[in-house]
């Protein structure tokens, strides 16, 4: 392993060396405390003036200290006179070679770290801190990227460009149409939908498919119990209704179950938190324990819901109001999916506007606009009196990072709610849905055309618009039946 003494030789005199290993460095790393102050003002040099400092400009900085023993400022003192580098020594060895030296620091003082919480010396962390405190040092590694070179990088470009992208699928037809094969990893997904439509339904029915994909399911609840969520998948994978299933003698329901273990590779991990008690920093050490002790790795998280979550940087009240409070969330959440490389797949309430509305926007959003704003992908899940007596629901496109938003901007599905299903309709069902824009005087943005929904909201538009025009505050009397 590289020599400490020959880190700070070159880091005097081998700029290039210097401004890419200066960044990776930590003063822990050192063993002695000499060593470590002697780092610290070469670090802070570095900082402070953007170049490599002198013996001179170090001697002068070790006087000014006063937090130093006599002994210590003598060998701080002499220790930077011994600095003397070769240069014709490989830039690329000594890169290696320190990154192998802080990558073993790393682990040793992770593990000194360790000992001290299990002898119970350590007063703020405790056992459970373990997993994280080796993850953490494990994960010790120079990054050397340092941004595409749009000329020098054009070969690589080209092969990204016709790399095929690894994507989670749904069983949906047109889902998989508008995300083009699915949704990617590190990405957040946000369902909208108002109180009853079906947002839980929706993450349970993608979560039994996705784990008769074979793929590993991670389903977060902090509205349901985990049992209420397992019904839900069970009923859906069983392919009976929740009332069937509450019946069901056990001898049925054990083969049941073992046809459905039999059928996949996959695992399905349900857990319960409690409203607004957890965030992402929660979920990420749930994620390193299910790996360490379950050997889990899920290639899926479903949160229900994200306005129920709690923000790891911000405590809600004084100046922290809903729209930063649920964008840190937001913000939170997507940084786990990148952090995990995996997609995330969640919900939230529309506001009081979109209750009753035919026609969800993103500006229905509870809360925050913050979170449309941070998603990668959106969508609004929509139900009336007409859609539920033909056993569907209407589904808009709000925020689509994948493709046209206005391709497929409204389509329908097919709901078993019984059954905890959805599933794909003719392609004659999707002929009455506007695709586009379709204005005329009194008309404001776009609705269903030619359906009995369709012609509900042209109304209820148009009375909104006469009623602007009229300068009334209630329309209520004047709607029409």
């Amino acid at each position: 392993m590289i020599e400490e003494h020959v880190i700070f030789s070159h880091l005097l005199y081998n700029e290039e060396y210097c401004r890419k290993v200066i960044p990776f460095l930590k003063t822990e790393y050192f063993q002695t405390r000499p060593n470590k102050i002697v780092f610290g003002l070469i670090d802070k040099y570095v900082k402070t003036y953007y170049r490599v400092p002198t013996k001179e400009a170090l001697q002068s900085e070790i006087l000014s200290l006063t937090n130093i023993s006599e002994d210590e400022y003598s060998i701080c003192k002499d220790t930077v006179q011994t600095f003397n580098a070769d240069l014709a020594t490989s830039i690329d060895w000594l890169f290696n070679e320190t990154e192998k030296f802080c990558q073993e620091r790393a682990v040793y003082n992770a593990i000194m770290d360790s000992i001290k919480i299990i002898d119970g010396k350590d007063d703020k962390r405790g056992k459970g801190a373990l997993p994280e405190i080796l993850t953490e040092a494990l994960a010790v590694s120079f990054d050397t990227n340092i941004g595409h070179d749009f000329l020098g990088d054009a070969e690589q470009r080209y092969e990204f460009y016709h790399l095929r992208e690894e994507k989670l699928e749904f069983d949906l037809k047109y889902f998989n149409k508008i995300t083009k094969g699915g949704v990617s990893k590190k990405t957040l997904t946000c369902i909208l939908a108002s109180t009853g439509v079906g947002k839980t339904m929706f993450m349970t029915h993608c979560a039994a498919n996705h784990l008769n994909m074979g793929k590993n399911v991670l389903y977060i609840t902090m509205e349901m119990s985990e049992e209420r969520i397992a019904e839900r998948i069970d009923a859906n994978l069983m392919n009976i209704t929740m009332d069937e299933l509450r019946d069901l003698p056990k001898d049925s329901f054990n083969k049941k179950t073992n046809r459905i273990k039999s059928s996949t590779q996959g695992k399905l991990i349900i857990k319960e938190y409690p409203t607004s008690s957890a965030g992402a920093a929660h979920f990420r050490h749930l994620l390193q324990e299910l790996r360490i002790k379950k050997n889990f790795k899920p290639d899926v998280i479903y949160i229900d819901y994200i306005n129920i979550c709690a923000s790891t940087r911000m405590k809600m009240g004084g100046s922290v109001n809903s729209y930063m409070y649920i964008k840190s969330i937001a913000e939170e959440l997507r940084g786990l999916a990148v952090e995990f490389d995996l997609p995330i797949i969640t919900a939230t309430q529309s506001n009081r506007d979109g209750y009753n509305s035919s026609d969800l926007g993103l500006d229905n959003t509870s809360e925050s606009f913050g979170l449309p704003a941070t998603v990668d992908f959106m969508f609004a899940l929509m139900s009336t009196d007409e859609l539920a007596d033909m056993n569907q629901i209407l589904v808009k496109q709000l925020k689509n990072r994948y493709s046209d938003i206005n391709e497929n901007k409204r389509f329908v599905i097919g709901v078993n709610k019984s059954k905890m299903r959805f599933h794909d309709v003719d392609d004659s069902e999707q002929e009455n849905i506007l695709e586009g824009p379709k204005k005329d005087k009194y008309q404001d943005k776009p609705v269903m055309d030619n359906t009995q929904v369709g012609i509900r909201a042209n109304e209820e538009d148009n009375m909104k618009w006469m009623t602007r025009k009229a300068g009334r505050k209630d329309f209520s009397s004047l709607r029409m039946t």
